[in-house]
Order: structure tokens, then C-alpha cells, then sequence
């Protein structure tokens, strides 16, 4: 198995920028891949696991797939729902930060991270959890490390809390507009349901329920609708993003306050996280045609400035022209920040140069 000095060695003699990778499952995010490649996959292995306590530690390593069984073995699951693709490792999940569907009810990736192993630049070990580095206090680093894709440092081992499957589970769809259905989710957040996720797609507005038996029966009284078919692979499919939706040639996601109205935009639009999560997505003709704009200029200012107007941000999700800058544009405030961070971690610039930026 790799080692700690295999790493730090690897680190402190690099010649040229590195890129951390695992199984290579979020190549497609973020920025143009730039360095040579840095392995993660021989650091790999569970450090820690109490059912009890609700905490599970592993290598950065460690396939996301081996620790979903483990956990499936006593009834418990991460609860963000992160995307299962084959070669997932954990450092991987925790870089990019990726939720699903059970995000809004359960929280996001950062949330759940209770602590974190990270080798900064200089190839010297840092655990946080606890311990606060001086030069960044004030700061939950462990957390922070939470979609940093790779670009602070590599995240040796990371602890994160688990939760308990849900008892039962069921869904519902109801045929809607996108107003209607954003109204729906808006009025039923304020509602004591146990709504573990939502999803609003070309006029029909699923949900799925989570919990103890007699509070998902008294919701489905209370709500109505029909009987979701296939429920399971349905939500699978938006975790896992195989779903048809999102082999789009070019695919926005666009981050909103749940309360915000429709954002009307040239494109096929499917809504989660009670309307909190919005895809854009924009068909071959349309993300190519010189008239459309595409993922060039004049199509990346209008999606950004509609969302902006809405309150919130977007990001080029996917598509194969990236010019316009995947992540949406910071602040100098916060650009600020951001510098300082990666000054303070990785002051040779060696990881994963210009990945978010």
C-alpha cells in the first residue's frame, strides 16, 4: 500500500504540477485536467467504523462502493447520496462535493465530513478535526476541504458521520406545470412531511417519502397522487445521473433559493431539492449553433445573469467547451479569499493548478 512518505516524496520532488486522481469518475468537472497524475487508489482501506457512533473513517483511497456495503451491512448509509460511478473512491466524493436527491432533506457532502487528514504542499501532514492550522483560523477546514477539488491539497483520510437507513419508503407523482409544482414544494417544506427528495421533469412532479411507517402512510394520505413505478431505479437514476436527462450535450446546474419563481431559458429544464437545484439542459444543435451562443459568451451571460437576478449562481456542469468558465465567476472579496487559501496550503501552485479557476 502506498505510504505517507511515498506521497510526501512524490510531492516534495515534483518538477511540474500534480493532479490528484482516484478512479478518474470526475474527470469531466471542473476546469481542463492539467499535471501529471497522482494515484490515490494504493492509499485505500476503512481506518475506523463504530455502527454505534454513527462515524466511519477511510483512507482517501478506499472505493466508494466498499464502503456503502459496509455500511449497508448494518442498516446505514451516507446520507448525502453522493453519484456511484464505477472507480469512485471516497477522497474523491469528499473533493468534488456531489450530492443527490436526499440533499435538501439531509444535508450536502460538507455537513458530514467530521474531520479530515489532508498533505499540503510542502508534503507535511495536517489533521483537522479538532486542531485549527494558525495561518487559516477561523476556518472549518475539514469542511472546506468539501469541494475543493483537490486544488488544496491531498486529502489522505477523511470521517465521515453516517446515518441509519430509512424504516420505509415510498413515492408519489403528480401531474403539474413547473409554477404549480414549485408552489407545491414551496407550501409542503413548511409542512411537518417527511419528503426525502422531489423532482419536477416535463409536467410531472415526483417525491419520495422517508421514514418511520406511520409517518410515511399519514403523508400519502394527506398528499394524494399516484403510485411512482419504479421508484427505486427512478431515484437511482438522478443520484447516480444515468438518467436520460443528463446526456445532454451541454448541462447547467443552477443553484437557487427554493422560493425562487421559474427562470425561463432556452433549454430543457429538470427542478430537485424542492426548487432549490435546477438543470439546464441544452441540446446538440443548440450548445454548437454560432446563433444560440452555446457554452460561449453569449450563452453563459444570459443563463448567469437570469440566475443571478433569481439569487442565486451556476455552474457549466457539463459540456466539452469550457471557455466560459465552469464555476460561477467570484466575487473579489471572495477570489480573495480563495488565494490566500491555496497561498497558505499549496504555495507552489502543485495541485491541480486551475482546475476551479
Amino acid at each position: 500500500m502506498t505510504s505517507h512518505d511515498d506521497f510526501a516524496a512524490r510531492i516534495r520532488n515534483a518538477s511540474a504540477p500534480l493532479r490528484i486522481r482516484g478512479g478518474g469518475t470526475k474527470d469531466w468537472y471542473g476546469q481542463a485536467l492539467s499535471g501529471e497524475i497522482l494515484d490515490t487508489r494504493g492509499y485505500s482501506g476503512v481506518v475506523s467504523y463504530e455502527p454505534t457512533e454513527l462515524v466511519i473513517t477511510a483512507r482517501c483511497g478506499t472505493p466508494l462502493a466498499e464502503i456503502e456495503a459496509l455500511l449497508a451491512q448494518h442498516n446505514q448509509m451516507l446520507a448525502f447520496e453522493p453519484p456511484r460511478h464505477e472507480g469512485s473512491t471516497i477522497g474523491g466524493v469528499v473533493a468534488s462535493a456531489l450530492s443527490g436527491p436526499r440533499r435538501a432533506s439531509a444535508g450536502a457532502v460538507r455537513d458530514f465530513v467530521l474531520g479530515a487528514v489532508l498533505m499540503d504542499g510542502r508534503g507535511e501532514v495536517l489533521r483537522f478535526g479538532g486542531q485549527v492550522m494558525k495561518n487559516v483560523a477561523g476556518y472549518d477546514v475539514s469542511r472546506l476541504l468539501a469541494g475543493s477539488l483537490g486544488t488544496l491539497g491531498l486529502i489522505l483520510e477523511v470521517s465521515l458521520k453516517v446515518l441509519p437507513l430509512p424504516l420505509r419508503e415510498a413515492s408519489l407523482r403528480f401531474e403539474m406545470s413547473e409554477i404549480d409544482a414549485l408552489r407545491r414544494l414551496n407550501e409542503w417544506a413548511g409542512q411537518p412531511l417527511p419528503i426525502s427528495a422531489s423532482c419536477w421533469h416535463r409536467g410531472v412532479l415526483s417525491l419520495r417519502l422517508s421514514g418511520a411507517d406511520a409517518a410515511v402512510e399519514a403523508a400519502q394520505r394527506k398528499l394524494g397522487g399516484q403510485v411512482l413505478d419504479g421508484a427505486d431505479a427512478f431515484w437511482s437514476s438522478l443520484r447516480d445521473q444515468t438518467h436520460p436527462y443528463f446526456k445532454a450535450a451541454s448541462l447547467w446546474r443552477m443553484s437557487v433559493p427554493s422560493h425562487a419563481s421559474a427562470i425561463v431559458l432556452r433549454g430543457e429544464q429538470l427542478i430537485e431539492w424542492g426548487g432549490a437545484q435546477r438543470w439546464l439542459a441544452i441540446d446538440a444543435d443548440e450548445a454548437t449553433g454560432s446563433d444560440a451562443g452555446g457554452c460561449v459568451e453569449e450563452r453563459a451571460g444570459i443563463i448567469r445573469r437570469s440566475v443571478a437576478a433569481a439569487g442565486g449562481h451556476s455552474t457549466l456542469f457539463r459540456c466539452a467547451d469550457k471557455r466560459v468558465g465552469v464555476f460561477h465567476p467570484l466575487a473579489p472579496a471572495m477570489a480573495k479569499i480563495h488565494e490566500r487559501l491555496k497561498q497558505s496550503f499549496d504555495p507552489a501552485g502543485i495541485f491541480n493548478p486551475g482546475r476551479m479557476y
